[in-house]
Order: C-alpha cells, then structure tokens, then sequence
C-alpha cells in the first residue's frame, strides 16, 4: 500500500500516513516524488509544482495558497501555505437531494426514556444546577451526598451537580442573559433528566423565577405541570440550611425519577450532536468522514444530525450552502457566518487564527484544511435547519447550531437544545464527557486508540489500513445504538462530565 493518500483528482497535496524520512521516493497518483525533507505522520507532500500565490488544493477545494514556489515531494505547512482570501461560489440549494428514508419495517430502534413531552432520553439523571456561580459551591456540596444513589435507586444514572461562572454581572435581559436562560432551562427541561432541582443565592441577575416557567415539566404519573423545585440559599438561611434544603427536594423526587423505565423507541427520536476536538490532518481521512456515514443514517432512519462550532466551518460553509434545504436556510448560515466575522472582528481577530497548536502540529495547516476536514462529519444529507446557541432542536435531519468552536462550550449549547447522545471525533486525543448526555469519542489512528485505549471508544484509524469508510460507519453507528440504549462509554466509565459544562458568554462582564 502507498504511504500517502490522494483525496481527489485535483489536489496538489497526498497525505502521509506514517513518518517518511528525507530521501524517500514516494510513490503517487500523479507520479513518484523524491522528499528532501522528513515528513511527519499526517502532514502534506506536495505531488505537483505550485509558484507563490497560487491555490493549494485538498479534499478537491482550496486550503490555501502558496506563499513561496513549491516543488514536488516538498513538505506543505505553515512555512509555505497560509489562508490567504477565498472567493467562494455560494449556489445556495443546488445540491439539496431528497433524503431516501428507511421504509417503517426497516427502521431500528433503541431502548430509550419516554418522557411526557414525547422526546426520549437515552440517560435517567436527576441534576442540580445552580443560577449563579455564588450558588456553585453549595449544588457541589448537595452531588456529594449522592455519589452512591445507584445502590438505592438503580434505575437512575446519578445526581449531576453542574457549575458554571456566571449568572450575574449580566445585562439583565441582554444577550448573554437570555443565552444563560435558554441554557440551563435547556438541561433542566432535558430528554436525559428525570427531575431537576435549582439552586439561587437570591440576588443575583439570573433570578430562578423565569427559569422555573421555561422549564416546567409534567411527571410521568399525571399529566399535570409540576414547578422545578428552587432552594434559595439567602431565604434559607446560608449555606447548611440550603444544602440540606436541596438534599431533601432530591430525596423527594428520586422515587419517581427511578420509576422510569426503558422502552423500545424509533431511531427518530435520537438527536445525535457531532464534534472535534483536538483534531489533526487524520481528521479528514478517518473519524470525520465516518462519522458523517453513520449520520447519514441516522437522518434515513428519521432521526436528527447536528452539526456546530461556526468558527471552524470558514471555507467550507459554500458546501452546507449547497446543500441547504432552501435559500432561506442558507441565509441564516450566512448570517450568523457574518456575525461571527463582524464579532472577531470588534475584537481584533479573525476566523483564520484558527487552527490550534495542536492541530498544526497534527498536520492542519489553515482553517479552510481544518473545516473541510470537519465538516465531513455532517454526511451528505441536506441541510435543513439552522438555529442559535442552545436553541430547541425541533426539525428532523441535518441541522446546524451556532457555536463557537471551543469543545466544552459548543456541546454544552447542543446538550441544551436537546442532543441525547454526542459523537466527539478526536486526533490528538481530547478526553471529554458532557453529563447528562453521554460522549462517544472515535479515534482518528490506531496508535492514538492504543495510546488512549481508556478514553477512546472507537478506532477509525482502521480507515488507513485498508478498512471500508461505510464499515468503520456501520460500527460508529451500531455504537450509538448500543449508547443510547444503556451501553457506557468510556468517557461515562471514568466519570466524566461534570466539570465541562460551559455556557457560552459572548459579552461584557459588568
């Protein structure tokens, strides 16, 4: 087999699948060339001439553009490629193919929780979840007290106590404190949670009130609303009164929590969030395009794909464009594209300082390489909806949500909109989880899933090795089947998640 790997016809770049020492004659698509210099695992060979300016073209599109003449069998990276500007065709709609749904007979189910708003959880927790950060401490203190409720109550996953650092020095009512809001009413109000208790100080900004009339949720016995119990930690009287105020309300309500049980449930009622973190150039090749198979299906069995992080879709967005169910969707796209743009821009940045340190030391050159490898993780279905951070998820198929690219923020904002299973795709190695929902993180190489074999539970790296694209889809998604319907992942094993809820705070801290 070849050390490198060509992605399509008209790229000027193969890909190393392993280290290739200096002198090396490789052998290519479009003819041998002689390296005059090592070329590290998963970074880029040039296999034609490009003079300084011109595109450099993978995955078929251009990642960026030479900044001085490059010649055959030379390494491509930052000392040679930058983002330049793309001027890319926008034909909003004019891939946008009908999704071929699976005929009723054939559509696979999962044992999941049916709960009274008619979505369905693949997780029974009970959570606390404070306001305000000035209330963090005491929901701690209350999750303590319940680190062993399995052994009483085995039908129910845990007591998740949340955290955050903000909740107040807010502009009541402004855009951070409507985001905080549609946040934590998101999880109290989520398909994973059987019940939720709120913690307040009592003064802050995010007063409990409005959270407890977004999230007012009806028990599985009756039909009737029952409020969100809310323990105030100054009416209470300080911080023992309300810890033990709280502990009482969970005792209460952890009988009926643990009264649910699983029942089969249509692949429809899964919504599956996607995301990378600490990506690198094997991102592209393995994990993301796998996991975009497994999506595809998913939206065939009627189900619901999410793709996010808006930063990191900048040079790839004209291919969700063209795949947008109509032009209106694609102009929301692009809206809150320009937003972005505008935001980084009040703030001396750009969409292009990105990639990481990471993900150029894993061969990602330019954001553009970075997105296009990304976005294979959305399949190739349309795109159908696109919404704000946090915001309900309520179409079905492929839908975007707006949010920054940084890994504990964005899924928190997918959790919140109701995503009940996450797929994180992974190159370097993040170790992530994001409690109440669990994290099923695929490997993008095989040395990265036998050096982090306790935090990965998926190898794609077999892509390389001469495996099938749909075969390593197949297993990503009979995994999310076997997730949703019990199975823990190994991010749930180590006992992740508590820590990685991160609302987004896009303004001014008063």
């Amino acid at each position: 087999m070849s050390s490198v790997l060509r992605l399509h016809p008209d790229d000027d770049v193969a890909i190393a699948k392993l280290r290739i020492a200096a002198g090396a004659i490789v052998d290519t698509d479009a003819g041998p060339v002689v390296l005059p210099a090592d070329i590290p695992a998963g970074h880029k060979v040039a296999i034609r001439d490009r003079a300084a300016g011109d595109p450099v073209h993978r995955y078929g599109q251009i990642i960026g553009f030479a900044t001085v003449a490059i010649a055959p069998g030379e390494h491509v990276h930052r000392h040679n490629l930058a983002a330049g500007d793309v001027a890319s065709r926008l034909e909003p709609a004019v891939d946008a193919r009908p999704t071929r749904y699976y005929p009723a007979s054939e559509t696979r189910t999962f044992d999941g929780y049916l709960r009274p708003d008619g979505r369905v959880g693949t997780r029974n927790y009970l959570l606390v979840v404070p306001t305000v950060n000035c209330s963090a401490t005491v929901v701690r203190m209350v999750g303590e007290r319940f680190r062993d409720v399995a052994r009483d109550y085995p039908n129910v996953d845990g007591v998740v106590a949340l955290s955050h650092k903000t909740g107040c020095g807010l502009v009541a009512q402004g855009d951070d404190h409507r985001t905080l809001q549609r946040v934590i009413a998101g999880y109290s109000d989520h398909p994973n949670v059987g019940a939720t208790v709120v913690v307040s100080l009592g003064c802050e900004v995010n007063q409990p009130e409005p959270l407890v009339q977004l999230s007012l949720s009806a028990p599985p016995t009756s039909g009737a609303a029952e409020r969100v119990p809310v323990v105030t930690i100054q009416r209470e009287g300080g911080t023992r009164h309300a810890v033990e105020a709280a502990v009482a309300e969970i005792a209460r309500l952890l009988p009926r929590v643990d009264a649910a049980r699983r029942t089969a449930r249509p692949a429809a009622d899964l919504d599956v969030a996607t995301n990378c973190g600490g990506s690198d150039s094997y991102s592209g090749l393995t994990a993301n395009p796998a996991l975009g198979w497994a999506m595809d299906e998913i939206v065939r069995h009627g189900g619901t794909a999410l793709l996010a992080e808006t930063t990191e879709i900048h040079g790839a967005e004209q291919l969700l464009i063209r795949r947008a169910r109509s032009e209106a969707v694609a102009r929301k796209l692009l809206a809150r594209i320009a937003w972005w743009e505008a935001y980084l821009a009040r703030h001396g940045a750009r969409m292009d300082h990105n990639p990481s340190p990471g993900n150029i030391a894993g061969g990602i050159t330019t954001v553009y390489e970075k997105a296009l490898g990304g976005v294979a993780k959305a399949g190739t279905t349309q795109l159908v909806d696109v919404i704000e951070y946090a915001e309900r998820v309520r179409e079905r198929g492929l839908v975007f949500m707006d949010t920054p690219g940084f890994d504990p923020v964005s899924v928190t904002g997918l959790v919140a909109g109701g995503a009940n299973l996450v797929c994180f795709t992974t190159g370097r190695g993040s170790v992530f989880g994001c409690k109440p929902t669990p994290s099923i993180k695929l490997a993008t190489t095989s040395a990265l899933y036998r050096h982090m074999s306790d935090d990965m539970d998926i190898n794609c790296g077999t892509i390389l090795d001469g495996v099938s694209l749909a075969e390593v889809g197949r297993q990503i998604l009979d995994e999310i089947f076997s997730v949703a319907s019990g199975k823990r992942t190994r991010s749930e094993l180590l006992g992740m998640g508590d820590e990685e809820f991160a609302p987004w705070q896009a303004g001014p801290t008063l």
